[in-house]
């Protein structure tokens, strides 16, 4: 581990047969000619090989940086105002139909004002779907005429689907903005967000941020219970085809494939981006003047290394840019996870924290060498997304060769990825609080590390378990005490530190493991406290 600061056209265009002449109607086409017609046709299909085919020659062509063209009372608009303009529900795609998936669109505005195209799939052909005033109310926003509004295209796009209750539907996922976009499952509430790819973060020459262009979406069937929408990846240094395929339900699922171009070298790729926000915790408590306790979407980053062990990263909000990383050989996933479930720790009855979707990746196939970075930046309130997370890969491709990589993205509440063994159920960190001594005010600081999970509760009423942690050069650990959580029915580690040098970090890793045998039953603690 290291750490530092720092339109497609629709194929088959044929006449209408009204327009065909008599020879044309009386014409008996052999077999094997409408066979090979057949082929042909099913050959142009869509399907991601075309996506993929459009990146591909996009890639070879210098970047075109989108137009942002919009009337003045649009590109005008706040934040707020833009949230103002409401999709109608009743214009829904496939409300109509009845079918189990709806598709609603987001009007441009605001922060917002670069369009993107959004694409119907039906029967293999691709149709594009035209913006029209009639789909939104402009009500709450009287300055602003739907009649001098025409083809200035979307911002994005929801889908819904009923995963709370089998009569109504609920928002599932939402891609706004073309370069982030968010889902969730059963009893959550949206939160952290995933992007396509992170290009440069947190390095001095500035980050890239890739957006989708373009979305091509497959018309559901009647009885389907997952949708695939397709997109097209731009930025001055990448290309990327991208085919997701979203199950919604208790853990809405997506399956995503992606096939990466680059135009020039980049310095970072960051594969599978998550971000999210921290703004304090039990870890971090908060001013004195908010009345909750914690404020965050996600608590920690949890890892699965390729050989099988665990990891957590208790989230900080630092007083400078942290930038950590996790070197693994083929990870079996990794995620920003909200593992922290009760109201009680958040106190927020507008923002519901504690319903926030866990984030979890889930390489498919082998992903090779390369390391999980984990960037935390500064914030100074809850409106900014403070925390990164993504898959850097050793070996970088070469411009114009493809990278293929895939991966399933869950968005998960009740079943949230954990180890088989016991996990770390919160940090908390505070004050050493031992009394004077020589007139001197204790200086050490204290940090209790829960640990929760079945293969505690396992434990023989007589088991001796060792809690086990160190510090690197620049932490010095006075003492270690691992006592049983009769409140939890878990262990904690209680460690008391001081460092050598406050301007630096301190890097702690722990574990608890059987004293008898020396067995390991957690995962890894992995912890950064940052510089005072």
């Amino acid at each position: 581990m290291s750490f530092k600061f720092i339109k497609w056209p629709a194929p088959g265009c044929f006449p209408r047969r009204a327009a065909r002449p008599a020879w044309w109607r009386r014409l008996v086409i052999p077999a094997s000619v409408a066979g090979l017609l057949a082929v042909q046709s099913a050959a142009f299909a869509f399907d991601f090989n075309t996506v993929a085919a459009r990146a591909k020659a996009l890639s070879a062509k210098s970047y075109k940086k989108p137009s942002d063209d919009l009337p003045k009372p649009i590109k005008g608009l706040s934040y707020e105002q833009a949230n103002q303009i409401h999709f109608r529900a009743d214009k829904a795609y496939w409300r109509a139909q009845k079918l189990p998936f709806e598709l609603s669109f987001i009007h441009l505005g605001g922060t917002f004002t670069e369009p993107v195209k959004i694409n119907e799939v039906v029967d293999g052909a691709a149709h594009e779907i035209n913006f029209s005033p009639a789909l939104f109310d402009y009500s709450a926003n009287r300055n602003i005429d739907p009649r001098s509004l025409r083809n200035i295209g979307f911002a994005g796009f929801r889908i819904r689907f009923p995963v709370n209750s089998a009569k109504v539907k609920d928002d599932v996922l939402t891609f706004h903005g073309a370069s982030y976009f968010r889902a969730m499952g059963k009893g959550q509430g949206y939160g952290l967000s995933a992007r396509g790819l992170a290009i440069d973060t947190a390095l001095y020459s500035g980050e890239e941020f890739p957006r989708f262009t373009e979305f091509w979406l497959e018309r559901p069937a009647p009885d389907s219970r997952e949708l695939t929408i397709y997109a097209l990846l731009d930025s001055p240094r990448a290309t990327g085809a991208y085919r997701f395929v979203l199950k919604p339900g208790t853990d809405t699922v997506m399956d995503v494939k992606a096939q990466v171009y680059l135009r020039a070298n980049v310095t970072k790729l960051g594969i599978a981006p998550l971000t999210s926000m921290f703004l304090f915790g039990e870890n971090q408590p908060g001013p004195g003047d908010d009345f909750r306790p914690e404020v965050h979407d996600s608590d920690g980053l949890s890892m699965q290394s390729g050989t099988g062990e665990w990891l957590w990263r208790p989230l900080v909000n630092p007083k400078r840019l942290l930038v950590t990383s996790f070197s693994f050989d083929n990870p079996m996933g990794f995620g920003l996870m909200q593992r922290d479930r009760e109201f009680s720790s958040y106190q927020d009855l507008d923002y519901n924290y504690q319903n926030r979707p866990s984030a979890w990746v889930e390489p498919k196939g082998k992903w090779g060498s390369g390391r999980v970075e984990l960037v935390q930046i500064p914030t100074p309130d809850e409106t900014n997304d403070n925390i990164v997370a993504y898959w850097v890969p050793n070996t970088m491709p070469k411009a114009g060769q493809p990278l293929n990589v895939e991966y399933r993205l869950l968005w998960q509440k009740e079943n949230e990825k954990r180890p088989p063994l016991a996990w770390v159920a919160q940090t908390r960190l505070g004050h050493g609080y031992r009394p004077k001594q020589d007139g001197k005010q204790d200086d050490s600081q204290a940090l209790a590390i829960d640990f929760d999970g079945a293969a505690l509760k396992k434990l023989a009423p007589n088991a001796r378990v060792e809690g086990v942690v160190e510090a690197d050069a620049n932490g010095k650990i006075a003492s270690v005490t691992t006592r049983k959580n009769d409140m939890t029915g878990g262990w904690r580690i209680e460690v008391k530190l001081r460092r050598v040098e406050d301007n630096k970090p301190v890097e702690l890793r722990g574990f608890l493991r059987n004293a008898n045998g020396g067995a390991t039953l957690s995962e890894t603690w992995s912890y950064i406290l940052p510089p005072n």
